[in-house]
């Protein structure tokens, strides 16, 4: 199971390719929002988006058995930034489960600027 070869069909919004990643019974959790998503579901929501994706992964680690991802997306226009952790459980050489951490990319608040801590990446 290769994870940047997952990640790069995922935005390329390739429906029939991201599918052969997953096993029959395969899910998604979303839950920053709270959704649970059956495969065709996650493959919806990532290709009938509006507009199309660009990004990298950006690391690669195994922990207990999982695969996780921290990888950067954005929209081609880079109109928003995003951030995403996946924590992959794999079966069979294929994708059991995908548990992901959405975060929009974004300068630190007020109230943290105010207080002089923290420097910018």
């Amino acid at each position: 199971m290769e994870v940047a070869e997952f990640w790069n069909y995922v935005l390329a919004q390739d429906a029939d390719k991201i599918r052969t990643f997953f096993c029959q019974d395969g899910y998604v959790n979303w839950h920053c929002t709270k959704e649970h998503f059956d495969v065709e579901e996650y493959i919806r929501a990532n290709c009938e988006y509006p507009g199309d994706w660009e990004g990298e992964v950006e690391r690669i680690e195994t922990l207990n058995g999982r695969i996780v991802t921290v990888t950067h997306v954005y929209p081609k226009e880079k109109t928003a930034s995003f951030h995403v952790t996946s924590f992959f459980t794999i079966k069979d050489s294929k994708i059991q489960s995908i548990d992901e951490y959405w975060a929009e990319d974004g300068e630190a608040p007020d109230w943290r600027k105010q207080m002089g801590i923290g420097t910018p990446i």
